[in-house]
């Protein structure tokens, strides 16, 4: 075909269509004029005598148009006229509905549609307002297989023929179904996980945690309205020069493992054990964690009695291997003093003072070497409180320090062994004492607490502990005075212990200290 025949049929095909433009604008404005009401014969526009003859005519005079529009396009096209009778279609519609083109000929569009609701008048009504509508719909084949299909439907294409193309859409719906219940599972494995979950994006511009991440964090929703990763990590106390080198480790390897600490108020650390996959699906990155802060304290307390039965066998073998010869020494010693007369009294005082102070340690080693023989009787706790006080009163005037104590009313008595209680209350107060070389208070209060306990609170208004000294205090010789052994403090902490009491520890540098002493009233419950 010469460029002149060509550029012939190009004119001649834009007159044709705007013909077509001119016919449908009339059309459309003489179909608002005489709308009726929506049924499957309402859109019936201008039909032409003839119809199939008049089709076959006008597409044979445009056999280009016919081959390349018609013939050999992969979706479906069907022409219709007259209440959605079919008169024309291509094969691609012959394979979507599984009919020949003579089958097909003898249905209206209408009659393959799956459902005829609510959505179906929507659509019919759109077509007669617009003239036009794309949408997808269930389609019910003659095999009465459901398939989803999308299609066009545009009126008067030309001639008075309607025109809707279709496409079939079930495999992209399949899909779409697969992808959204793998969604939804992720969904729900994400809210419903009892671990801590968190997504972000690559550029820690947005991040979505699960509710169980939240609580384990103590986050509420006003601290999620910053969508930013970083700053969420940040508000949590981790510093930003951390959160970079992590961020650096997880795209150099791809995934991280680790643990880590998050301080809270009041000197409280909860620690966490993470699990991070750098872009598990779509740029997105996961962190899994959860909280180990029991196990990590409970790895503390196993280590500690380790260590506490290692010191008590230890403690055994030495306490017997000195005291036999400390009974020679007191022996030898007390025969030295009496056939000496006074002109050396000074230094036996000294030596007896040192070998009793020897015993001393010896004693609280035997504590820690071997259960004790204890008796629990029903006591007044400010009875023993009192006598403690006032065998330190000596002690505390010559460091000018005042004992103050202070009883609540109607307190009842503790089941407890009181001369193991006295020598824990002695070790405290003492300590409070020698803390405050300059002079103070050292108050001392009892009141019964929540849940059927016995809250004893002895307070010093000495130089305060660091946070990081308080939490070895108890341990095997771990002591901040120049001449301690360590060993008051780790009695106390077991005698209260067995007694099934807990002490806490509470100070600010340059505030004092307060230990905080909590006893069951009954035995039953110290079981």
């Amino acid at each position: 075909m010469s460029s002149a025949n060509i550029a012939d049929e190009i004119k001649a095909l834009k007159e044709k269509i705007a013909a077509l433009e001119r016919e449908n604008s009339s059309l459309i404005e003489w179909k608002n004029k005489h709308q009726r009401t929506a049924t499957d014969c309402s859109v019936q526009m201008v039909p032409a005598d003839g119809p199939i003859k008049s089709f076959d005519k006008r597409f044979i005079e445009d056999d280009g148009l016919l081959k390349n529009l018609f013939l050999e396009t992969l979706d479906g096209i069907v022409f219709w006229g007259k209440c959605g009778r079919i008169i024309a279609a291509n094969e691609a519609t012959c394979k979507i509905f599984g009919l020949t083109h003579e089958e097909l000929l003898k249905h209206k569009i209408s009659d393959f549609i799956y459902q005829k609701d609510e959505k179906y008048s929507e659509m019919k009504q759109i077509i007669n307002e617009k003239g036009a509508l794309r949408d997808e719909a269930f389609f019910l084949l003659p095999n009465g297989e459901t398939r989803l299909l999308e299609f066009t439907v545009k009126l008067n294409a030309g001639d008075g023929y309607h025109m809707t193309i279709v496409r079939d859409a079930s495999e992209r719906y399949h899909m779409e179904q697969k992808l959204r219940k793998s969604e939804e599972r992720f969904r729900r494995i994400f809210e419903g996980s009892i671990e801590g979950m968190i997504l972000w994006d690559e550029k820690c511009k947005y991040y979505e945690i699960n509710p169980s991440g939240m609580a384990k964090l103590e986050l509420k929703p006003e601290d999620l309205e910053e969508k930013n990763f970083r700053k969420l990590f940040m508000n949590l106390g981790i510093s930003e020069e951390l959160i970079d080198e992590k961020l650096q480790a997880l795209l150099r390897k791809g995934r991280l493992d680790g643990r880590i600490t998050i301080p809270y108020g009041e000197g409280k650390m909860k620690h966490f054990e993470y699990t991070v996959k750098h872009q598990l699906v779509d740029s997105l990155n996961l962190i899994v964690f959860r909280n180990i802060t029991e196990k990590i304290e409970m790895e503390a307390q196993l280590h500690k009695s380790d260590t506490l039965n290692m010191l008590g066998e230890l403690a055994a073998g030495i306490a017997h291997e000195i005291r036999n010869p400390m009974t020679a020494l007191k022996g030898f010693i007390q025969l030295l003093e009496n056939s000496t007369g006074d002109a050396y009294s000074l230094y036996f005082q000294v030596i007896k003072t040192e070998l009793q102070r020897i015993d001393s340690i010896i004693n609280e080693f035997l504590i820690l070497a071997k259960p004790q023989s204890i008796k629990y009787e029903n006591t007044d706790i400010a009875k023993i409180m009192n006598e403690t006080a006032a065998l330190l009163t000596a002690q505390a005037v010559l460091h000018d320090v005042q004992i103050k104590t202070l009883y609540a009313d109607d307190l009842p008595e503790l089941l407890c062994e009181p001369n193991q209680l006295k020598k824990v209350f002695i070790n405290i107060i003492k300590n409070a004492i020698e803390v405050m070389p300059k002079g103070g208070l050292v108050s001392v209060m009892v009141s019964q607490a929540p849940g059927n306990r016995i809250h004893i609170c002895i307070q010093d208004e000495g130089e305060g502990i660091p946070a990081e000294k308080i939490k070895k205090l108890g341990e095997p010789f771990y002591t901040t005075k120049e001449r301690g052994t360590g060993l008051g403090l780790m009695v106390s902490f077991k005698i209260i212990e067995e007694h099934g009491g807990t002490i806490e520890i509470e100070s600010k540098v340059g505030d004092g200290t307060i230990f905080h002493i909590y006893l069951p009233i009954t035995r039953e419950m110290s079981d």
